[in-house]
């Protein structure tokens, strides 16, 4: 008798050599709900063009509204009309799904509204840091209740005093960006001062700063690890938003394990997304890279697979990159180093142990390390490969799937966190 097959596995497609294809990625998650946050701060109506649509922007658009803001999510272009100064009703509760940006971001916001905000979320996120921003938030006036973990609360009188706060952002990058967003309407606005191991993510940071600086904030970050806001107001800022980057890893990806060319449309030319680190990382694992009018081409080493060659890289400014790159690597033709990523142990899920586990399941090896993995050149095989809720672990999964034979996807729904229907247009693609 055969064994049971597992409940929501999804038959990842292989990749046929030689492939040609082009794609348009949905908007930067990232983008969307930093801009989402400025447009409900602002000082009039503005627009978020090409927002994406997926359940982490769908959770702030709706606590946005909660808060008293009126997001449009009806049609492509978002249209928000900022907060009205207090609560509806009084009191708001805040669902933050699995999505850290509204977890970290919308709490700062909570404390500029009249009224009582609740905030919970998915099983999972009630183990993701957040006792850093908290503290800070206490540090800078607001009332917000004991705990360091979700669920948790913030009552706000629709001001903040703001000013001077030290915290240890080694965690996550999105402490410093949730304390940059809202700073401005702080009524002393915010000097935001990193005491800790060095921030990952940093690109993540210099986006949110650009993103306040076209909206007319000043900020001097001219210190390392500080960050001030001067208060002030929010000016209103049509947005359009670029397509996601981290989200073109997996298409990428097929380039490099088929030998043939992947386009993306609309790559932008110069950018602050944490996921235009591929250029530079594919052309290490000898891959070309070619900027074109369209965007930008990926096209694979001549023989496939066979000439994909391992990377040593720090990967601590990109860690969301991590399973993406890591997967090419158990496919690759020599050893690999990924080093710098020990907080990605805090993301969806402990990504590092996941990678080793998931990987070495299909036959890779991989050494776990503190802060990241080793993996060595080994013959891959079918099975199960598990998601743990993380759309990057999914991604993961796909791009093995696309070199070896029966690879399933566990809960492949997972990846509509920024990319819905993915699993329908990538076997679509292939």
């Amino acid at each position: 008798m055969s064994a049971a097959r597992e409940p929501d596995l999804w038959p990842a497609p292989v990749a046929p050599s030689g492939l040609d294809v082009e794609v348009r990625l949905p908007g930067s998650k990232s983008l969307t709900n930093r801009a989402l946050i400025l447009a409900a701060l602002a000082d009039g109506p503005s627009v978020v063009r090409r927002a994406l649509r997926s359940r982490d922007t769908l959770l702030m658009a709706a606590a946005l509204t909660s808060l008293g803001a009126v997001v449009d999510t009806s049609g492509d272009d978002w249209s928000v009309t900022p907060l009205s100064g207090s609560v509806p009703g009084g009191r708001a509760e805040v669902d933050c799904g699995l999505a850290g940006t509204v977890m970290r971001f919308v709490p700062p916001v909570a404390g500029l509204v009249a009224g009582e905000v609740a905030f919970d979320g998915d099983a999972h996120m009630r183990n993701r840091p957040v006792g850093g921003i908290l503290s800070a938030l206490r540090g800078l006036g607001l009332a917000v209740s004991d705990g360091d973990r979700l669920p948790f609360t913030v009552a706000g009188d629709g001001s903040v005093p703001g000013g001077v706060v030290v915290i240890d952002a080694s965690g996550s990058s999105q402490f410093v960006s949730a304390l940059l967003l809202a700073g401005a309407r702080f009524a002393a606005g915010v000097d935001v001062r990193h005491d800790g191991e060095p921030i990952p993510s940093l690109p993540h940071i210099e986006m949110t700063v650009a993103m306040l600086r076209a909206r007319g904030v000043s900020v001097d970050d001219a210190v390392a690890d500080r960050w001030r806001v001067a208060p002030g107001p929010i000016e209103a800022h049509d947005e359009t938003i670029e397509p996601d980057l981290s989200n073109a890893a997996p298409f990428l990806a097929l380039a490099a394990v088929t030998g043939g060319s992947v386009t993306v449309h609309d790559w932008p030319a110069t950018t602050t997304q944490a996921g235009d680190a591929l250029r530079d990382l594919l052309a290490r694992m000898g891959c070309t890279v070619t900027r074109l009018d369209a965007g930008l081409r990926v096209t694979g080493p001549a023989d496939g697979r066979r000439g994909l060659q391992g990377i040593d890289a720090d990967l601590h400014d990109v860690g969301e990159l991590a399973p993406a790159v890591a997967a090419l690597c158990a496919l690759a033709s020599t050893p690999s180093h990924l080093t710098g990523i020990a907080h990605i142990r805090g993301h969806e899920t402990d990504r590092l142990a996941a990678l080793a586990t998931e990987l070495g399941s299909l036959g890779a090896d991989v050494t776990e390390h503190p802060d990241g993995l080793t993996i060595r050149p080994a013959e891959l095989h079918a099975g199960a490969f598990h998601t743990y809720a993380d759309h990057r672990m999914a991604h993961a999964g796909v791009i093995v799937g696309a070199a070896v034979a029966g690879v399933e996807v566990e809960d492949i729904a997972t990846t509509g966190k920024t990319f819905p229907d993915f699993a329908d247009f990538w076997s679509g693609l292939l």
